[in-house]
């Protein structure tokens, strides 16, 4: 399973990063079955750089904010218009309502809005197989429902934490996951609303008491400076930790 980073600013694009989204590929009955993980604003255009966007087989966003789902829209038109022709309909999980939310910001009407483009599916903590992908949805704690996803292809895993505030169900999600692509929001010692967002430290210490591979930070918004994210996840995380940018690319 291969790991290409497209975007990793957190809560809007920044200068040098579109918002969340994470392309995976494997290979699987001859070709390379790919998936997103979100696609939040900016990141459609820079998946062109990674892949072509008429080859992914589904979307899975974590949850409806605009920085992980809102190039949809872009991505609802190239489908539609393409001078090839229309595409097939691809799955797009995500939480309940996912599909009135996604014809709401493209002000589309609700029936059909873009369900002839996509075929949207809600999570309901069932394992998603697509192609050599398992998905398995984890509900945590947000403001909106939001979900953590552990993604198994090839003996690996890789959990996604979405957004999420400390929770037992994001330690759960990340249990013995080979790496971890955690958002650090947050700074520690900072006076932030609770039950929204990680900071490096509370990274770290899932990531030490699950027993994950690797740490790959991410979702750092533009106002803060990365390297204190890493620097406080070292606080509390001894193993291989690096920071999400755009390009990288890592052998799950």
């Amino acid at each position: 399973m291969r790991l290409t980073v497209v975007g990793s600013s957190g809560s809007y694009p920044g200068p040098d990063s579109p918002s969340s989204c994470y392309l995976l590929e494997a290979e699987h009955d001859g070709r390379v079955w790919r998936i997103l993980l979100d696609l939040g604003n900016g990141s459609l255009g820079a998946l062109h750089k990674y892949a072509d966007p008429l080859t992914v087989d589904a979307v899975f966003l974590s949850h409806l904010h605009a920085d992980h789902c809102l190039d949809l829209c872009g991505y609802y038109v190239m489908r539609k218009y393409h001078p090839t022709g229309e595409q097939p309909r691809i799955p797009v999980w995500g939480p309940a309502g996912v599909a009135s939310r996604l014809a709401r910001a493209y002000d589309l009407p609700e029936d059909p809005g873009m369900t002839e483009q996509f075929d949207f599916r809600e999570y309901d903590a069932v394992p998603v197989d697509v192609g050599p992908f398992t998905v398995k949805p984890v509900a945590v704690v947000h403001p909106v429902p939001a979900y953590a996803l552990r993604v198994s292809a090839d003996g690996r895993t890789l959990t996604y934490s979405g957004d999420t505030a400390p929770c037992e169900a994001f330690d759960l999600a990340a249990a013995e996951a080979d790496l971890l692509l955690a958002e650090a929001s947050f700074r520690v010692g900072h006076d932030d609303p609770p039950d929204i967002h990680l900071n490096g430290r509370d990274v770290g210490r899932t990531a030490t008491a699950a027993g994950v591979g690797r740490v790959l930070l991410t979702h750092v918004p533009p106002w803060h400076d990365p390297q204190r994210a890493l620097d406080e996840a070292r606080t509390s995380w001894e193993g291989p930790l690096d920071l999400a940018v755009p390009g990288m690319v890592v052998e799950v």
